[in-house]
């Protein structure tokens, strides 16, 4: 494990691109605050230096609000985004924090989806992006580094891709919703009837539990072998 000043580097970090990206970007985003204890006990847990994207959102921001919250980027934890990106990988991907691992969560979206950064446990393109999609409880790969899924989340046609999976009046209720909730529902919107997303019933039910649920329901479907 690496001390935290050989992972924060002053001179040449990554955070002015993703900044800049920040102020020119199309969707709305929110970035939250970041306590500087909490900042520098993540960035310690998952070693990763700021000069990178990931480090620099990890240990500038408590987590980064897409689109009225439709889109939550993890970084160090803030009360509107109660996780921190490190804590939310341990016991997921990380049995411990300084091991390798085979993907880390490094954000996820009102609806149920998962997006992941592949550390070789989804396939041969390390350190591309993939989505753990609710529709169809699939890993898709979206060939885009992390910092292209940053400019995926702020400047992309979010409502392109994610066509059918939103209602009416959508954003009165996500931009309500809490940072480690998330909309269940049923019939589930992988199944044949849960295609129209408008008919289904939405409760808000714990993040932990859906992520749980979409990984279970793999195995039960004979997805996961």
């Amino acid at each position: 494990m690496r001390a935290i000043n050989e992972l924060i580097d002053t001179t040449d970090s990554g955070w002015p691109i993703v900044k800049d990206w920040i102020e020119s970007a199309k969707n709305k985003v929110e970035v939250l605050t970041a306590d500087s204890a909490k900042a520098k006990d993540a960035l310690f847990n998952i070693q990763v230096t700021t000069r990178s994207p990931m480090g620099a959102v990890v240990y500038m921001t408590g987590g980064i609000l897409v689109d009225d919250g439709w889109i939550r980027i993890l970084g160090s934890g803030n009360p509107k985004l109660n996780r921190s990106l490190p804590d939310w990988n341990k016991g997921k991907s990380l049995a411990q924090f300084g091991e390798a691992s085979p993907f880390l969560l490094i954000a996820d979206d009102a609806i149920g989806g998962f997006y992941l950064l592949n550390g070789g446990g989804l396939g041969k393109d390390l350190g591309k992006v993939y989505y753990f999609s609710p529709d169809n409880l699939t890993y898709e790969p979206l060939d885009i580094t992390y910092l292209g899924f940053l400019q995926f989340c702020f400047s992309s046609d979010l409502e392109k891709f994610y066509k059918g999976l939103r209602w009416t009046k959508w954003k009165d209720e996500v931009s309500k919703l809490q940072g480690d909730k998330v909309f269940s529902f049923y019939p589930y919107l992988w199944s044949e009837e849960g295609k129209n997303i408008k008919k289904s019933t939405r409760n808000i039910v714990p993040i932990e539990e859906q992520y749980i649920l979409n990984r279970d329901m793999r195995k039960q479907l004979g997805i996961d072998k």
